[in-house]
């Protein structure tokens, strides 16, 4: 699989890879640490339903790496180990081009969209 599909819950996760938080913030540690599962669900706002399939599409295209802590760390905190996921070298350079091509493709689509019946702003 060498194409990603930049839905929006893809979008969302690759943000959170880059360390790029809700706010614009961004933060280091994500990119070279990685961030570890309920982290990433947090961040995302993602069930694990949809978070886990979706960081696997992710690794088979080969944007994505995951890795177990080590024992140590966790037997510290008296806690399972937990399994990390971060960008690998070809998703650090290729997300930030698909996150503006799936930005710069947004409005067009929202302008197209059709009213969808009983939302806001749409027809009764």
């Amino acid at each position: 699989m060498s194409n990603v599909r930049m839905t929006p819950h893809t979008q969302t996760v690759l943000r959170a890879l880059l360390g790029r938080g809700p706010d614009g913030e961004r933060q280091a540690s994500a990119l070279s640490e990685g961030l570890y599962g309920l982290e990433l669900s947090r961040l995302s706002g993602l069930p694990n339903g949809t978070l886990f399939p979706l960081l696997e599409r992710l690794r088979q295209a080969g944007w994505v790496e995951r890795y177990w802590e080590a024992d140590e760390s966790a037997e510290a905190e008296g806690r399972p180990r937990r399994r990390f996921f971060r960008l690998t070298s070809r998703g650090a350079e290729r997300a930030p081009h698909a996150l503006a091509e799936a930005s710069a493709a947004a409005p067009a689509t929202a302008r197209t969209a059709l009213p969808r019946t009983g939302l806001a702003g749409g027809r009764r």
